[in-house]
């Protein structure tokens, strides 16, 4: 299997900086469109898709601007960070996903990070 590699993809979001963050970082805004249940338990995050159940450590939060996550079952070096992105002149905001996945998974991997922020927009109704 080749070696996971950085990837980013970045996605424009009609939302106030604080409402995104909710979305991202806490359990219930998490369970609203990135998976179907999300705990939070010792600075671990357990997500649950039907019968899929994986566990990720938060690694950093930063208020209104971003949360970074490593999956425990994934290689050390790899984690997932979702980074709230506000252009000073015109305000527009933006999120910027950070994730790892090999030259095979890569295309399949930024296919389901877009549908889960077209799920995103949906929710937040953007």
């Amino acid at each position: 299997m080749s070696e996971k590699k950085k990837f980013n993809l970045e996605y424009e979001i009609r939302s106030s900086p604080r409402i995104l963050f909710t979305f991202i970082s806490e359990p219930n805004g998490l369970s609203q469109w990135f998976a179907d249940d999300v705990n939070f338990r010792d600075q671990v995050y357990t997500f649950t898709w039907d019968d899929e159940v994986l566990k990720a450590k938060l690694l950093s939060i930063k208020e209104n601007k971003l949360v970074k996550f490593r999956w425990l079952d994934d290689e050390p070096h790899c984690y997932f960070e979702m980074e709230i992105v506000q252009d000073e002149l015109t305000n527009d905001v933006a999120l910027s996903i950070t994730d790892f996945a090999t030259d095979e998974t890569r295309n399949e991997k930024s296919k389901i990070w877009d549908n889960q922020i077209s799920y995103l927009l949906s929710v937040i109704g953007a």
